[in-house]
Protein backbone atom coordinates (compact mmCIF):
# COMPACT_ATOMS: atom_id res chain seq x y z
CA UNK A 1 0.00 0.00 0.00
CA UNK A 2 1.03 3.51 -0.78
CA UNK A 3 0.76 6.46 1.35
CA UNK A 4 1.17 9.58 -0.25
CA UNK A 5 3.08 12.65 1.16
CA UNK A 6 -0.45 14.64 2.07
CA UNK A 7 -1.31 11.75 4.13
CA UNK A 8 1.69 11.37 6.03
CA UNK A 9 1.62 14.89 6.48
CA UNK A 10 -2.16 14.76 7.81
CA UNK A 11 -1.41 11.94 10.41
CA UNK A 12 1.65 13.97 11.85
CA UNK A 13 0.17 17.46 12.39
CA UNK A 14 -2.67 15.24 13.90
CA UNK A 15 -0.59 14.12 16.78
CA UNK A 16 -0.68 15.97 19.72
CA UNK A 17 1.82 17.74 21.15
CA UNK A 18 2.08 16.62 24.58
CA UNK A 19 1.69 13.60 25.87
CA UNK A 20 -1.68 12.12 27.01
CA UNK A 21 -2.18 11.53 30.61
CA UNK A 22 -3.31 8.34 31.78
CA UNK A 23 -3.68 8.47 34.89
CA UNK A 24 -7.57 8.77 36.24
CA UNK A 25 -8.39 11.85 37.98
CA UNK A 26 -11.10 13.04 40.13
CA UNK A 27 -13.74 14.65 38.60
CA UNK A 28 -13.83 17.40 41.34
CA UNK A 29 -10.27 18.85 41.92
CA UNK A 30 -9.08 17.61 38.29
CA UNK A 31 -5.99 16.19 40.21
CA UNK A 32 -4.89 12.42 39.06
CA UNK A 33 -6.83 10.04 41.59
CA UNK A 34 -3.65 9.05 44.25
CA UNK A 35 -2.93 12.58 45.13
CA UNK A 36 -6.72 13.81 45.65
CA UNK A 37 -6.92 16.07 48.47
CA UNK A 38 -11.03 15.88 48.51
CA UNK A 39 -11.79 13.74 51.26
CA UNK A 40 -10.19 16.57 53.41
CA UNK A 41 -13.01 19.02 52.47
CA UNK A 42 -15.71 19.76 54.87
CA UNK A 43 -18.90 17.39 54.41
CA UNK A 44 -21.37 19.27 53.47
CA UNK A 45 -19.47 22.80 52.05
CA UNK A 46 -19.43 25.04 54.57
CA UNK A 47 -22.31 28.01 55.09
CA UNK A 48 -21.31 30.90 55.47
CA UNK A 49 -22.65 34.90 55.11
CA UNK A 50 -19.74 36.26 53.65
CA UNK A 51 -18.03 35.51 50.02
CA UNK A 52 -15.15 35.68 48.57
CA UNK A 53 -13.82 37.28 45.54
CA UNK A 54 -10.75 36.44 44.14
CA UNK A 55 -9.44 38.29 41.38
CA UNK A 56 -6.53 35.93 40.22
CA UNK A 57 -4.01 36.69 37.81
CA UNK A 58 -3.45 34.69 34.66
CA UNK A 59 -0.15 33.29 35.51
CA UNK A 60 -1.65 31.62 38.26
CA UNK A 61 -4.17 29.93 36.54
CA UNK A 62 -1.05 27.57 35.28
CA UNK A 63 0.40 26.86 38.55
CA UNK A 64 -0.41 23.21 39.60
CA UNK A 65 -0.87 23.29 43.59
CA UNK A 66 -3.44 25.95 43.18
CA UNK A 67 -5.06 26.27 45.99
CA UNK A 68 -8.56 28.69 45.55
CA UNK A 69 -10.36 25.85 44.25
CA UNK A 70 -9.94 24.08 47.58
CA UNK A 71 -11.54 27.28 48.81
CA UNK A 72 -14.18 26.88 45.79
CA UNK A 73 -14.90 23.39 47.12
CA UNK A 74 -15.13 23.65 50.89
CA UNK A 75 -18.26 26.47 50.59
CA UNK A 76 -21.25 26.51 49.40
CA UNK A 77 -21.77 27.60 45.68
CA UNK A 78 -21.71 30.66 45.05
CA UNK A 79 -19.88 31.81 48.62
CA UNK A 80 -16.31 31.51 46.69
CA UNK A 81 -15.99 33.21 42.91
CA UNK A 82 -13.22 33.41 40.63
CA UNK A 83 -12.24 36.04 38.18
CA UNK A 84 -9.57 36.23 35.77
CA UNK A 85 -7.44 39.52 34.29
CA UNK A 86 -5.22 41.63 34.58
CA UNK A 87 -7.25 44.57 35.34
CA UNK A 88 -11.00 44.62 36.83
CA UNK A 89 -13.40 44.58 35.80
CA UNK A 90 -13.12 44.15 32.26
CA UNK A 91 -15.54 43.68 29.23
CA UNK A 92 -15.17 39.90 29.86
CA UNK A 93 -16.46 39.86 33.08
CA UNK A 94 -19.83 39.77 34.37
CA UNK A 95 -22.21 42.44 35.78
CA UNK A 96 -22.21 40.67 38.93
CA UNK A 97 -18.23 41.56 39.59
CA UNK A 98 -19.36 45.48 38.77
CA UNK A 99 -22.35 44.57 41.56
CA UNK A 100 -19.97 43.80 44.10
CA UNK A 101 -17.41 46.48 43.20
CA UNK A 102 -20.06 48.77 43.49
CA UNK A 103 -21.84 47.92 46.76
CA UNK A 104 -20.54 49.19 50.02
CA UNK A 105 -20.64 45.91 51.41
CA UNK A 106 -17.25 45.18 50.06
CA UNK A 107 -13.84 45.09 51.30
CA UNK A 108 -10.54 44.83 49.91
CA UNK A 109 -7.61 42.89 51.33
CA UNK A 110 -4.30 45.08 50.41
CA UNK A 111 -1.94 47.06 52.29
CA UNK A 112 -2.04 50.71 52.20
CA UNK A 113 -1.88 53.54 54.65
CA UNK A 114 -5.48 53.36 54.42
CA UNK A 115 -5.76 49.92 55.55
CA UNK A 116 -7.14 49.43 58.74
CA UNK A 117 -7.54 45.68 60.69
CA UNK A 118 -10.36 43.39 59.29
CA UNK A 119 -10.50 42.48 63.22
CA UNK A 120 -11.97 46.05 63.72
CA UNK A 121 -14.23 46.12 61.00
CA UNK A 122 -18.25 45.91 62.41
CA UNK A 123 -19.49 42.57 62.17
CA UNK A 124 -22.98 43.45 62.78
CA UNK A 125 -22.87 45.70 59.57
CA UNK A 126 -22.10 42.83 57.60
CA UNK A 127 -22.60 40.66 55.57
CA UNK A 128 -19.58 40.96 53.61
CA UNK A 129 -18.12 40.92 50.41
CA UNK A 130 -13.99 40.10 50.42
CA UNK A 131 -12.32 40.84 47.29
CA UNK A 132 -8.82 39.49 47.26
CA UNK A 133 -5.80 39.92 44.78
CA UNK A 134 -4.55 36.07 43.66
CA UNK A 135 -0.84 36.91 42.62
CA UNK A 136 2.39 37.43 43.70
CA UNK A 137 3.54 40.93 44.87
CA UNK A 138 4.45 42.07 41.63
CA UNK A 139 1.47 40.90 40.08
CA UNK A 140 -0.94 42.22 42.85
CA UNK A 141 0.28 45.66 42.42
CA UNK A 142 0.38 46.10 39.19
CA UNK A 143 -3.81 44.74 39.24
CA UNK A 144 -4.14 47.41 41.70
CA UNK A 145 -2.47 50.05 39.56
CA UNK A 146 -4.79 49.10 36.52
CA UNK A 147 -8.05 49.03 37.96
CA UNK A 148 -9.36 52.38 39.50
CA UNK A 149 -12.65 50.21 40.85
CA UNK A 150 -10.58 48.73 43.55
CA UNK A 151 -9.06 52.54 44.69
CA UNK A 152 -12.51 53.15 45.83
CA UNK A 153 -13.66 49.77 47.96
CA UNK A 154 -12.57 50.13 51.48
CA UNK A 155 -9.30 48.66 52.49
CA UNK A 156 -8.41 46.22 55.27
CA UNK A 157 -5.57 44.28 56.29
CA UNK A 158 -4.99 40.95 58.44
CA UNK A 159 -3.19 41.69 61.98
CA UNK A 160 -3.13 38.09 63.10
CA UNK A 161 -0.99 36.32 60.42
CA UNK A 162 0.90 33.37 61.62
CA UNK A 163 3.35 30.96 59.67
CA UNK A 164 1.73 29.45 56.70
CA UNK A 165 1.29 25.82 56.49
CA UNK A 166 2.08 25.21 52.81
CA UNK A 167 5.47 24.11 53.90
CA UNK A 168 6.27 22.24 50.27
CA UNK A 169 6.47 25.46 48.88
CA UNK A 170 9.00 28.46 49.47
CA UNK A 171 7.45 31.78 50.46
CA UNK A 172 9.10 35.20 50.04
CA UNK A 173 8.75 36.20 53.65
CA UNK A 174 7.26 34.53 57.01
CA UNK A 175 3.78 36.62 56.72
CA UNK A 176 2.90 34.94 53.09
CA UNK A 177 -0.29 33.00 53.40
CA UNK A 178 -1.61 30.76 50.32
CA UNK A 179 -4.91 31.86 48.78
CA UNK A 180 -6.66 29.26 50.63
CA UNK A 181 -4.99 30.11 54.26
CA UNK A 182 -5.68 33.73 53.48
CA UNK A 183 -9.39 33.43 53.14
CA UNK A 184 -9.80 31.06 56.13
CA UNK A 185 -8.18 33.74 58.07
CA UNK A 186 -10.61 36.24 56.80
CA UNK A 187 -13.82 34.38 57.31
CA UNK A 188 -13.03 33.16 60.83
CA UNK A 189 -12.97 36.49 61.28
CA UNK A 190 -15.69 38.23 59.96
CA UNK A 191 -17.99 35.13 60.64
CA UNK A 192 -16.99 34.88 63.98
CA UNK A 193 -16.02 31.42 64.12
CA UNK A 194 -12.11 30.98 64.48
CA UNK A 195 -12.57 27.35 64.19
CA UNK A 196 -13.22 28.00 60.19
CA UNK A 197 -9.62 28.26 59.10
CA UNK A 198 -8.47 24.99 60.40
CA UNK A 199 -11.24 23.28 58.48
CA UNK A 200 -11.10 24.91 55.41
CA UNK A 201 -7.15 24.19 55.09
CA UNK A 202 -7.84 20.40 55.97
CA UNK A 203 -7.13 19.78 52.13
CA UNK A 204 -3.61 21.72 51.91
CA UNK A 205 -2.62 19.87 55.46
CA UNK A 206 -3.25 16.26 53.03
CA UNK A 207 -1.90 17.72 50.08
CA UNK A 208 1.43 18.90 52.14
CA UNK A 209 1.59 15.17 54.13
CA UNK A 210 1.09 13.31 50.75
CA UNK A 211 3.93 15.08 49.27
CA UNK A 212 6.37 15.09 52.71
CA UNK A 213 5.24 11.13 52.87
CA UNK A 214 6.70 10.98 49.12
CA UNK A 215 10.12 12.32 49.13
CA UNK A 216 9.41 16.11 49.60
CA UNK A 217 10.81 18.51 51.89
CA UNK A 218 9.84 21.15 53.87
CA UNK A 219 10.35 24.73 53.09
CA UNK A 220 11.09 27.44 55.17
CA UNK A 221 10.83 31.00 53.58
CA UNK A 222 13.32 33.44 51.75
CA UNK A 223 13.34 35.55 55.12
CA UNK A 224 13.86 32.95 57.34
CA UNK A 225 16.48 31.59 55.33
CA UNK A 226 18.83 34.75 55.08
CA UNK A 227 18.29 35.76 58.48
CA UNK A 228 19.80 32.52 59.23
CA UNK A 229 22.50 32.72 56.61
CA UNK A 230 21.43 29.95 54.68
CA UNK A 231 19.78 31.32 51.47
CA UNK A 232 21.75 30.24 48.67
CA UNK A 233 21.53 32.60 46.05
CA UNK A 234 22.69 36.39 45.58
CA UNK A 235 19.93 38.72 46.73
CA UNK A 236 18.20 40.57 43.78
CA UNK A 237 16.69 43.81 43.70
CA UNK A 238 13.52 42.65 44.28
CA UNK A 239 13.76 40.35 46.80
CA UNK A 240 15.85 42.74 48.53
CA UNK A 241 12.80 45.52 48.26
CA UNK A 242 10.27 42.86 49.52
CA UNK A 243 12.02 42.51 52.62
CA UNK A 244 12.81 46.04 53.58
CA UNK A 245 9.19 47.10 52.52
CA UNK A 246 7.78 44.09 54.55
CA UNK A 247 9.36 45.09 58.10
CA UNK A 248 7.91 48.56 57.89
CA UNK A 249 4.38 47.57 55.99
CA UNK A 250 2.54 44.84 56.89
CA UNK A 251 2.35 43.05 53.49
CA UNK A 252 -1.21 40.87 52.64
CA UNK A 253 -0.55 37.13 52.66
CA UNK A 254 -2.44 36.25 49.63
CA UNK A 255 -0.68 38.82 47.74
CA UNK A 256 2.61 37.71 48.13
CA UNK A 257 1.45 33.65 47.89
CA UNK A 258 3.68 31.69 45.10
CA UNK A 259 0.83 30.11 44.48
CA UNK A 260 -3.09 30.10 44.10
Amino acid sequence: MTISTDDAWQDLIGISADPPDMRDKCEQCKRPVVVCWCSALPQPPLAVASQIVILQHPAEEKRSLRTALMLQLGLQPGKCVVYKGKRFPNTRHSAELQRVLDSPQTLLLYPSKESVPLEEIERSAGPYNLVLIDGTWPQAKAIYASSPALHRLRQVKLIAVGISDYIIRTQPTEGCLSTLETAAQCLAVLESQPELRQILVRPLHALCKYQLDNGAVEHQSKEFLMKTNQYPKPIGKRLSRLLNYSNTVPLEPQSLSQES
